[in-house]
């Protein structure tokens, strides 16, 4: 497969689950605000820009910290990289690159997609109902996921596929969980109180695992399991520790290395293995111990380090020099002036 091929396909499938993400985390936490604080209170919002890391983009174009501002930036904003907007375009690119690779069902979802922000509809509906707007993103992402396991076949493109998705995933996770490290808890309240056990909820809605949390430990919602549960869960489909496994999984049908042998031909490898298991045998206690916060930005940063093994590896026709972005983690710049 051409290093071309494989890049566009990696970032096909970021681009489309980080567009989800951002959907889910953006309804949660509209309905969060309305359960427990004013909607003149920006501390969930301020939260937001900063597990994402787009302060600075985010200053520059817009006076302050508003809950219209932030929706704004992370939906519509066409500056913005990373906004749901700007993932379905630049995923849909991708697709357009690569039309020989995928299938028309893929095609035509996402260009679906595109053509809903790009005719108005998504504006129109979102001041409709924000609710139905946000639904209508994340259903037509998982539907694109659908169609895609359904009807590309299951070669090295699909595995690039899987490999860009679990790794955005994984990232997107600590994100998330890193959000309630962020929101302090109101004047009074309590560590497991009402307001904070709301808070932890929300986090699970974020990854959709409440549901799946609750049948796991059929009992109250408390911080070291929504931890234990979104970081060491084998099961969960979007927990850290399966996003990982995955993406290892992926990258080592792609070299042809078997897993069982411990052994690694890329760089990747060694390092997703590594990774890998520092999860399996991390216990919780020493998490909270190092840190929840700590922890999880060493996470993303050792997730980002392993996508530009990937780059190193398989993409190598790139620039000779040419880096990856690392703090929005958009592709490279190369590619962005091509696609003008």
């Amino acid at each position: 497969m051409l290093s071309r091929v494989a890049d566009a396909l990696f970032w096909l499938s970021r681009y489309t689950e980080r567009a989800e993400n951002n959907a889910r985390m953006m309804d949660v936490n509209l309905q969060l605000m309305l359960d427990v604080q004013p909607l003149t209170n920006n501390q969930h919002w301020e939260s937001i820009i900063f597990t994402l890391e787009d302060t600075k983009l985010f200053d520059k174009l817009y006076p302050g910290i508003a809950g219209d501002a932030v929706v704004d930036f992370v939906t519509f904003e066409r500056k913005n990289p990373n906004s749901i907007y700007s993932c379905i375009a630049t995923a849909r690119e991708n697709a357009r690159t690569v039309r020989e690779q995928i299938s028309v069902e893929m095609w035509e979802q996402i260009n679906r997609m595109y053509l809903f922000f790009f005719s108005g509809d998504a504006k129109r509906l979102f001041k409709n109902s924000t609710y139905e707007f946000f639904k209508w993103i994340l259903e037509g992402s998982q539907l694109f996921q659908g169609v895609t396991d359904a009807t590309m076949a299951h070669d090295e493109g699909w595995e690039f596929i899987r490999l860009g998705m679990f790794l955005e995933r994984a990232d997107r996770t600590s994100r998330i969980l890193d959000i309630k490290y962020h929101i302090l808890l109101p004047s009074g309240e309590q560590i497991g109180g009402n307001v904070d056990t709301v808070q932890w909820m929300a986090v699970l809605k974020s990854c959709s695992a409440l549901e799946p949390y609750r049948k796991h430990y059929r009992g109250q919602v408390v911080p070291w399991k929504v931890v234990e549960f979104l970081v060491k869960n084998q099961t969960f489909p979007r927990s850290i520790l399966f996003c990982v496994d995955s993406l290892d999984f992926a990258l080592h049908k792609i070299t042809g290395v078997d897993r069982g042998d411990f052994q690694y031909k890329v760089e990747a490898e060694r390092l997703s293995g590594k990774l890998l298991a520092d999860l399996c045998f991390v216990t919780i206690d020493e998490i909270f111990r190092t840190g929840l916060h700590e922890y999880l930005d060493r996470m993303q940063g050792r997730l980002i380090v392993i996508s530009k093994a990937i780059y190193k590896e398989f993409c190598e026709w790139l620039e000779e020099g040419q880096e990856e972005e690392e703090q929005e983690e958009t592709q490279p710049k190369q590619f962005q002036e091509q696609k003008r």
